[in-house]
């Protein structure tokens, strides 16, 4: 198997898992993922994965700025999430 189709599917599990049962948490991801996700590095590929394990409320609070984080790279790409 080749790297394309293995990170063709890690992004596909990404997208997958961004579907969330908050409203507000699926429309900010769902354009930050449409504009961005390809162009992603590999710490921020994992960066985000970390924090799709969070759950939706928490989430939300992660990406308003209202529950800052103390990892720098999941606040990195919280601040990119952000300005998209």
């Amino acid at each position: 198997m080749n790297a394309t189709v293995i990170d063709d599917r890690r992004l596909d599990r990404l997208r997958w898992k961004a579907r969330r049962g908050l409203l507000e948490n699926d429309l900010l991801l769902t354009k930050f993922l449409n504009a961005e996700l390809t162009s992603l590095s590999e710490i921020e590929l994992s960066a985000l994965d970390q924090l799709l394990q969070l759950g939706d409320n928490d989430l939300l609070d992660t990406l308003m700025g209202r529950k800052p984080t103390s990892n720098v790279a999941i606040a990195a790409l919280v601040a990119r999430i952000q300005s998209t």
